[in-house]
């Protein structure tokens, strides 16, 4: 597989800042790296050689302090030379295949001819040698995988409460494992008989897996099947005590099942900790991830999730008045304003010692239109209402009438100035909120009158003639999926089934650039707070990370074993968050590429994403109905906000941070007392040894809930005095 590029070779027809690209890590000649600097490197590096095209394996993480499974043997030289036997006919086939994948002709030769081929029976000419499935190959009696499965459950089932629910890990994915060697092997009725005997066993969301497993029932379906190739390619990680593990291995040893110890062998990890085991709660509320939890070292990389100062823009731009600047609407030349000392500009912002260099991550200078845009928000900051349990938010929601089954999506500007939703028909359609009209540029003959030096240069370019209420995008060849305006409100992203993300003109009502970099359909988009880049996600089982003028992605983030469902930036646009199908969360760095969080818990695919105002706490939620509150310090789960009926499929955080609102397609609203909830964290201590106390008392931060008669909300989103708009 070639090397992926990081950049654009050549540059496209409209540029939209000049930025310099994330400094050196983007460029596509990458001087030799050290070894301890070997996860500093861009993920379009990692991966390039990756074997598995469709489902990317992550790399496995450094863990210096984490206990490797007890039940790994060393490798076949080492045993072979310790034993006196001769090395695992199997095994040598396999890793001679991997080697011939990897094109690595010399290592491959090289260990032929140490491990004399023709003595051992293997055909170097064979090019079928080696199939990685060949792990699974056993001539044993089938009936042994049931009577070994039985065994474990019933030890499992007789051990003390306190040891019972760590030890009940384990019995999911050897159910998987044994389901597929029963297959591979050809013994498809007795794979069959087992799996469905002990399908009612597992959670809800482990029997949704298992009945797709199901499918498989020959051996070559199972690299077709998701499930089944997963767990072929990775471990699944099992966080156990020091005491649960003694006795699960004393138990195995003891009884001696060699089907049994093979699957724990080969495919589980144990993420061993000290101290006490976990309680059935606790277990429940971290568990539940496609490949088993995350271990510590995913959440021990250090973020910077603070927020950096403001630039002062006091004395860089005038901005009017909102009285004097209503007044001169109407007109085409608004009189020119003297800048205005305010109080609330003299104020000085503390310093956040959690937050990124300013130069960390190269962003473009901020155009004078964005200042005045920063200065109003700011003075409008000052008439906000500031909200709480008793002051609840006045909501408005907009509805779509007889456009059910065919909107797909909705998005409301930051300034909620503009309303864009997305159809299933491949169209977009636009409204204006407030009373100025959606205006077009004026024509390239008119525009050749204008003096381009002027201060109000974007007010007269724009025609009042032809401004209309609403405006249509058409372009795509497939259902819009979703939409993201740009912080200026210049540009519109939008992502569809058809594979690509368009990214539209708001001047000129016209497609600029057409981005062909996911090759699946495309999910979500979001663009950075500060602008010029955004991110995409979809069923590639891929995030990327774009800039507005390049064709290429900037960055691969790798890692997730199904679709990537949602994508949401960090406030401070170093950090872009993903939710996926296997019902994991993975925050990425956006300058190394690499993820720096693992976060799992949910019970069903995540589809909402929603950071505070101060960096620290993410909001995530999903199918499952449940609301995850994550503190991204240290990657622990703060607590489950339990009451939707149904998919969650929109999160929001009020301005001044002090409530959450979700909505969903349970047809409600919810506000939640997020206020309440960080301060109780903030003064309580965090178990760094394992978990930190999961909070699961809805009620005590369940502040309103608000019921539509029968509208799905898909957008929620707070206006800048903290009114709450809710989309169709």
């Amino acid at each position: 597989m070639d090397q992926l590029p990081s950049l654009m070779d050549d540059p496209p027809q409209e540029s939209f800042h000049s930025v310099p690209i994330i400094q050196q890590t983007l460029s596509p000649q990458q001087p030799p790296v050290s070894p301890q600097h070997q996860n500093m490197m861009s993920p379009i590096q990692q991966h390039s050689l990756s074997p598995h095209t469709q489902a990317p394996s992550p790399q496995p993480p450094a863990q210096p302090q984490q206990v490797p499974s007890p039940y790994h043997t060393p490798p076949p030289s080492q045993t072979s030379k310790q034993s006196g036997k001769a090395p695992d006919k199997n095994t040598l086939i396999t890793m001679l295949k991997l080697l011939r994948q990897y094109n690595l002709r010399g290592t491959e030769e090289q260990l032929k001819k140490e491990i004399n081929v023709n003595d051992l029976g293997i055909d170097p000419n064979d090019s079928e040698i080696g199939d990685l499935l060949s792990a699974y190959e056993s001539e044993g009696d089938p009936n042994l995988y049931e009577d070994a499965y039985q065994d474990l459950k019933k030890f499992i089932e007789n051990s003390l409460d306190v040891y019972k629910y760590e030890l009940g890990l384990v019995l999911y994915p050897v159910l998987v494992h044994m389901y597929i060697e029963l297959v591979y092997n050809g013994h498809e009725h007795q794979a069959t008989e087992m799996l469905h005997k002990h399908l009612m066993d597992h959670e809800p969301h482990y029997q949704e897996d298992l009945r797709k497993l199901s499918s498989v029932t020959k051996r070559d379906q199972i690299r077709t099947n998701e499930i089944a190739e997963t767990f072929r390619s990775t471990e699944f990680i099992i966080r156990m005590s020091r005491d649960t593990l003694s006795l699960l291995k004393r138990h195995l040893q003891e009884k001696k099942h060699t089907v049994l110890l093979n699957i724990v062998q080969e495919h589980l990890y144990f993420d061993m900790y000290e101290g006490a085991a976990r309680s059935k709660v606790h277990i429940a509320s971290v568990s539940g991830g496609l490949t088993g939890e995350a271990t510590r070292q995913d959440n021990k990389a250090k973020i910077y999730y603070g927020m950096p100062r403001e630039p002062d823009l006091q004395n860089t731009i005038a901005v009017p008045d909102d009285d004097e600047e209503e007044a001169g609407e109407g007109g085409d030349k608004p009189k020119k304003k003297k800048a205005k000392k305010d109080s609330m500009f003299s104020k000085k912002t503390k310093s956040d010692p959690n937050a990124p260099p300013v130069d960390r991550i190269p962003l473009p200078p901020l155009k004078d239109s964005e200042k005045i845009d920063k200065l109003k928000a700011l003075r409008e900051a000052t008439k906000r209402v500031t909200l709480g349990p008793e002051s609840l938010p006045s909501i408005a929601c907009y509805t779509l009438l007889n456009a059910r089954q065919q909107v797909t999506c909705a998005e409301i500007s930051e300034d909620v100035s503009i309303l864009a939703v997305g159809f299933s028909e491949s169209y977009i359609k636009l409204w204006s909120l407030v009373p100025q009209k959606l205006k077009a540029m004026k024509s390239s003959d008119q525009l050749q009158d204008i003096e381009m030096e002027c201060d109000d240069i974007l007010v007269r370019i724009m025609d009042e003639r032809n401004a209309e209420t609403t405006r249509t995008l058409v372009g795509h060849e497939g259902p819009v999926r979703k939409l993201s305006f740009s912080p200026d409100r210049s540009l519109l992203l939008s992502c569809s089934q058809d594979n690509t993300i368009r990214l539209w003109s708001l001047l000129l009502w016209r497609c600029l650039v057409v981005y062909k970099g996911h090759g699946h359909p495309v999910w979500d988009i979001k663009f950075s707070p500060h602008g010029y880049y955004f991110a995409s996600a979809g069923h590639d089982r891929m995030a990327r990370l774009w800039a507005t003028d390049s064709y290429h992605p900037l960055r691969l983030f790798v890692g997730h074993y199904s679709d990537v469902d949602c994508v949401q930036f960090h406030p401070n646009s170093n950090y872009v968050a993903t939710g996926s199908s296997d019902r994991t969360i993975r925050l990425w760095d956006c300058v190394t590429g690499s993820h720096v969080r693992l976060l799992t818990g949910h019970k069903a695919p995540v589809y909402a994403l929603s950071f505070s105002v101060c960096g620290r706490f993410l909001a995530s939620a999903g199918g499952d109905g449940n609301v995850h509150m994550w503190d991204l310090s240290n990657g622990h789960l703060l607590t489950l906000l339990t009451g939707h009926t149904d998919v969650v499929r929109a999160l929001c955080f009020s301005r001044d941070g002090n409530i959450l609102a979700s909505s969903g397609q349970d047809c409600s609203v919810k506000l939640w007392d997020f206020a309440k909830l960080s301060d109780e964290v903030g003064t309580e201590e965090v178990n760094l040894s394992h978990s930190a106390d999961i909070k699961n008392s809805s009620l005590a931060y369940l502040v309103r809930s608000y019921k539509t008669k029968a509208s799905p909300l898909l957008h929620l989103i707070f206006s800048r005095r903290n009114i709450l708009l809710r989309g169709p």
